[in-house]
């Protein structure tokens, strides 16, 4: 009889069996816990790589929404490598730039691809010069290369409606591009200057993305329109093929094996501020007519 309660013989006990079973348990609620945190969006987990999709839709006046994906999927390990998805015919100069320097940024780190869907020009194309390597489709409307500052002149109509335009200015050129005057020779030389100015930054943006010779980019950057295969042959376009074919070729050059996982940022909720503040920006560049400048 063992040493306890008498008449009673003792199970033996085993004390390692009972820390593995506890081990084990402990760490299937651990990976369970982190499953639950990254499908709620708090971390990712692949055993493969991932590419993300980032949609440039529409007119380019807003840079904020595209450069806040770039800088989440750059910093996220899992993601190899980043797609943008470009159908814009283009827009503001400045959120453009804004597009084409943060996808520069990103490009030394990871590979970033550009897949051009109906139309990417202009300021849709300024965009895609800064990717390593852009697919259009046959079809695709790309090129557009050229800078433009439109006017609308009223005087006339004013005129005719017994009405005097007049304005009190601080300088010559105050009222520069006025609906309610005539455009002067001077008012002509002052706004074609900033307008070569903002072309000239234009063609070396994409001489510099594209590596294209700039009397090159010279030669068809007089604003016209191509077609993605006119566009290929003229070195603007690397490849013709849809947005899986882009994606496939991100994932090779993401260095993924087998067909990578494709990640897009989540659908933007908008709300009443957002409708709001858009539609006080369209009203503000209607306003200001040709003091804004536009990439289309």
């Amino acid at each position: 009889m063992e040493e306890g309660v008498p008449g009673k013989k003792q199970k033996p006990r085993r004390p390692f069996l009972r820390g593995c079973l506890i081990m084990v348990l402990v760490l299937s609620a651990f990976f369970l816990l982190l499953l639950g945190i990254s499908r709620m969006g708090g971390l990712s987990f692949s055993m493969t790589g991932k590419v993300a999709v980032i949609p440039v839709s529409g007119m380019i006046s807003d840079s904020e929404p595209v450069i806040e994906q770039l800088k989440k999927f750059g910093s996220d390990n899992a993601v190899k490598a980043v797609v943008l998805r470009i159908n814009s015919p283009g827009g503001g100069v400045a959120p453009s730039q804004e597009i084409y320097e943060e996808v520069r940024k990103l490009n030394a780190k990871k590979p970033v691809l550009t897949s051009m869907g109906a139309i990417a020009a202009s300021g849709g194309y300024y965009i895609a010069a800064a990717t390593r390597k852009v697919y259009a489709n046959p079809g695709t409307m790309t090129g557009s290369i050229g800078v433009v500052m439109p006017f609308v002149s009223f005087k006339d109509l004013v005129e005719k409606i017994g009405l005097k335009g007049m304005a009190v200015k601080s300088g010559e050129f105050k009222d520069i591009g006025s609906p309610l005057r005539e455009m002067t020779p001077e008012d002509r030389q002052v706004l074609q200057s900033v307008v070569d100015n903002v072309h000239m930054q234009f063609v070396d943006a994409v001489a510099a993305g594209r590596k294209i010779p700039r009397e090159d980019v010279m030669r068809i950057a007089d604003g016209r329109i191509l077609t993605g295969e006119q566009a290929k042959a003229l070195g603007l376009v690397d490849a013709l093929g849809n947005l899986e074919d882009t994606v496939a070729e991100a994932g090779r050059m993401g260095g993924i094996s087998g067909e990578p996982k494709v990640v897009t940022p989540p659908k933007r909720k908008i709300s009443l501020l957002d409708i709001l503040r858009e539609e006080m920006r369209s009203m503000i560049d209607g306003k200001l007519g040709g003091d804004t400048l536009h990439l289309n």
